[in-house]
């Protein structure tokens, strides 16, 4: 059962990743591979202090030890600065409507992966809502006339991402902290070069910019804490319908505050896929109500 404090932590999360287009929108001037680098850079100070302040280290130094734990780990690290990058550069080119549609196809997305490599067997429903899915898609493709790589791009590395990571050993913040590790070094080449050739923002384009290329980590990693407590709180039917806060926002403030164009056409496409996850979200929480009246008879 969900807890109140669970479920405004759970909220709280995902309304801090719905709301991140504003953050990266206020650094339009700065370039998206700049931004990332920055990203990529100042996540590992951020995330040592926190695994120093809880006593951590030393699982840390142990899961270094062990090969096979590095290696997903530099696969996972890429694909997230992958998804990373993918989604600053959506919004720097206010492409945010597009962003949004990789994060509401993510959960069936997370479903067909766990049939293919999990040997996961969903449900008829459950099949209903991918293939409604999979028709939205394939409507913005040929109607609208553009694929539309920006969400499958978001949802398929985020997706794969997630389904490593599942699997991975370490804790998600021992975890997170090896991938920024991996990212670190090159992002700080990389803002070297930028500095010693004269083009970098940070330092260079004004104190505000500064301030938020420096707050990049904060910004990506406390969402990922707060989610991390409210999940143990939450039942995952709850978590369920909870996710499509995050790319609803983003939706919206990319049509309302930023205001981009959503022809009848393209609203179709989103349309058929928000049915499709009306659908799986209603089945979800049936299929869970029957479980637990089926447990509840067989205590009695």
């Amino acid at each position: 059962m969900s807890s109140p404090g669970g479920i405004y932590y759970t909220v709280a999360a995902y309304a801090a990743w719905g709301l991140l287009p504003v953050y990266w929108k206020a650094m339009y001037q700065v370039p998206a591979h700049e931004i990332l680098a920055h990203r990529m850079l100042w996540c590992l100070p951020f995330v040592l202090v926190l695994l120093a302040a809880r006593g951590d280290l030393r699982d840390l130094f142990q899961a270094i030890r062990d090969r096979g734990v590095m290696l997903t780990l530099l696969f996972t690290a890429s694909l997230l600065t992958l998804n990373w990058y993918l989604y600053i550069w959506a919004v720097s080119f206010d492409r945010i409507v597009d962003a949004s549609l990789g994060y509401f196809i993510n959960p069936l997305l997370t479903v067909l992966l766990g049939v293919f490599f999990l040997g996961e067997r969903p449900r008829i429903w459950q099949w209903a809502s991918i293939f409604l899915a999979f028709t939205g898609v394939l409507y913005l493709a040929l109607v609208y006339g553009a694929f539309p790589w920006i969400g499958l791009g978001l949802a398929l590395t985020f997706g794969f991402y997630a389904l490593i990571r599942k699997t991975a050993t370490p804790g998600s913040l021992k975890g997170l902290t090896i991938e920024t590790t991996y990212l670190f070094l090159p992002a700080l080449v990389y803002l070297l070069r930028l500095e010693s050739s004269g083009s970098a923002a940070f330092g260079h384009g004004g104190l505000k910019i500064s301030i938020l290329l420096a707050s990049t980590g904060v910004v990506t990693i406390i969402p990922l804490l707060i989610f991390a407590v409210g999940i143990r709180q939450t039942t995952l039917t709850t978590v369920g319908l909870l996710q499509y806060i995050a790319p609803t926002l983003q939706f919206l403030i990319g049509v309302l505050v930023y205001f981009e164009p959503v022809s009848p056409t393209r609203l179709t496409g989103f349309a058929i896929i928000w049915v499709a996850l009306g659908v799986f979200s209603i089945e979800g929480m049936l299929h869970t109500r029957q479980k637990i009246q089926a447990t509840n008879k067989t205590k009695q």
